[in-house]
């Protein structure tokens, strides 16, 4: 009787089957083109999302980092410097209506340190200074003389019209605080009437300005800077996202804890 040789009695060459048989059994084993799209395509767009977002956050942490500065504004004698002194030195220094900024570092208590920029209050170099440092703006302090409101209460809407509808402060939205300074005169008014005197004044100045804006623009379209809501009078609590609050302050008798307050949670 003969002996039938099996073609494959090489081990070598079985080893070799065995292994091709493998990975045909692994390739068999893994989806297609069609199938990879369809299963793994919803987890990758939701990586693409969260990947995109995080960079978006990354990017605003990094731009509320940069931006560390308060300015302080307003017109001439309205106070800013004694309050710069104050807060800076802790004392006040005799000052008088300067040409050029003051600036100091005012440490907040477990928050790190503010820059604090007294911006000059002369109509004629406050745009430029307030144009170089309203980019790091955290916060704007615009601060008014409570005594002598009726007499400025022009000048002093019209200044403030200008910060706020800024484009850069309308980009970066800093937290703005209107200090009504020089309490301590006995004819000093209270911040919510100031407020309302403010808001009337704002609302004959907001018409003003939006008709001159009709009638240079073309087709008289042009509302990128309307505060407020249309067709309604103006009020400091529709210009959001900005926030605007209102505060009492003496820097003369040096009650300034309102403001103290202000900066402990803007920083």
């Amino acid at each position: 009787m003969v002996q039938q040789t099996s073609i494959l009695s090489n081990p070598v060459e079985q080893n070799e089957i065995d292994e091709n048989e493998t990975i045909n059994e692994k390739l068999r084993l893994v989806p297609h083109d069609d199938e990879d799209q369809g299963q793994y395509g919803p987890a990758l767009a939701l990586i693409g999302a969260g990947f995109i977002g995080s960079i978006f956050l990354i990017l605003w942490r990094r731009g509320r980092v940069s931006r560390r500065g308060i300015c302080l504004v307003g017109l001439c004698e309205s106070g800013k410097t004694l309050i710069f002194s104050q807060l800076i030195y802790k004392k006040a220094i005799e000052s008088f209506t300067s040409m050029k900024e003051n600036v100091g570092v005012l440490e907040i208590d477990n928050k790190g340190a503010l820059k604090l920029v007294d911006v000059p209050g002369h109509e004629r170099v406050r745009q430029r200074f307030f144009d170089t440092y309203k980019g790091t703006a955290r916060g704007i302090v615009f601060v008014l003389d409570s005594f002598s409101l009726n007499k400025d209460i022009r000048d002093v809407a019209e200044y403030l019209y200008t910060i706020l509808s800024d484009p850069v402060v309308l980009s970066n939205r800093p937290q703005v605080l209107i200090l009504c300074n020089k309490q301590d005169h006995a004819l000093a008014k209270g911040p919510q009437i100031i407020q309302s005197t403010l808001e009337k004044e704002m609302n004959v100045l907001r018409n003003t300005q939006t008709n001159q804006l009709e009638a240079i623009s073309e087709g008289g379209n042009n509302k990128s800077c309307y505060l407020g809501i249309e067709g309604k009078n103006f009020e400091f609590a529709d210009l959001h996202p900005v926030r605007v609050e209102f505060a009492a302050s003496s820097a003369q008798t040096e009650d300034l804890e309102k403001l103290k307050k202000w900066l402990q949670t803007v920083a």
